[in-house]
């Protein structure tokens, strides 16, 4: 790959592939090639992509969590003193339920650019082949594990617009049965998983059904997007979406 001209001064939020290699941008492909420091949450999966399209990097060091506070300032002193850094999540659309925020918010402050790039994104994936409403709809990323629990699940009950969030497969029973309990077996429900992997799903029913499936005809494995209908309402607005008791 031909090296492309210098970028100027600034944070690149630069969105990888949530599954399918393929699934990236020219324009990222780009950026990626002619950025003085790659920051990468998993750079063992940043520098397999880069391998697949020939691209060898300037820098790569590691962002993730742990190192977010010391590495922010050393990125944001980096972009002042005239590089250019791209910000790479393991997949998908940088900082979306991933690190990044930090570093974001320390560019801003020191008044220096962000660009974001456009591209794959599991959320807004899984969303437009639920089939269910994307006129309104709320993403709320991984449910908490214990503190506030019971709470969360119960305001997203009462949300009228789509909700989508995030789970991995050995907490999804738990959600899903969570999820029950706050809304009513009727509610309706679309899991996707895997997305644009080999063994891509989509299961679509009720929060009911979905739950009867659940290791069973649903694979508790992969990579899942839970998507829930909005709260359904009757005619005089009242709720009719829970289980009578």
């Amino acid at each position: 790959m031909e090296t492309p001209p210098p970028l100027e001064a600034a944070l690149y939020l630069v969105p990888t592939p949530i599954g399918n290699r393929e699934d990236i941008t020219l324009r990222a492909l780009r950026v990626l090639a002619s950025a003085d420091i790659l920051a990468a949450e998993d750079t063992r999966t940043l520098r397999k992509l880069l391998a697949m399209y020939s691209i060898t990097p300037r820098q790569v060091v590691a962002y993730h969590e742990q190192n977010e506070r010391v590495q922010s300032q050393r990125l944001a002193d980096a972009i002042e003193q005239g590089k250019s850094v791209a910000l790479c999540s393991e997949a998908g659309m940088p900082i979306v339920s991933d690190p990044g925020f930090r570093l974001v918010r320390e560019v801003i402050e020191r008044q220096l650019a962000v660009v974001p790039l456009p591209g794959a994104n599991a959320a807004l994936t899984a969303l437009v082949a639920s089939g269910l409403p994307v006129h309104a709809f709320a993403f709320v990323g991984f449910p908490p594990h214990r503190k506030g629990r019971r709470a969360f699940f119960d305001w997203l009950a009462a949300k009228e617009e789509t909700v989508i969030l995030y789970e991995s497969p050995h907490r999804l029973e738990r959600t899903i049965a969570d999820l029950l309990a706050a809304c009513g077996s009727d509610r309706p429900c679309v899991l996707a998983r895997e997305l644009t992997k080999m063994y891509e799903s989509f299961y679509r029913g009720t929060l009911g059904s979905i739950a009867s499936e659940l290791g069973t005809t649903i694979p508790l494995r992969g990579e899942f997007v839970v998507l829930l209908h909005g709260r359904l309402t009757t005619t005089h607005g009242e709720c009719s979406s829970r289980s009578k008791e």
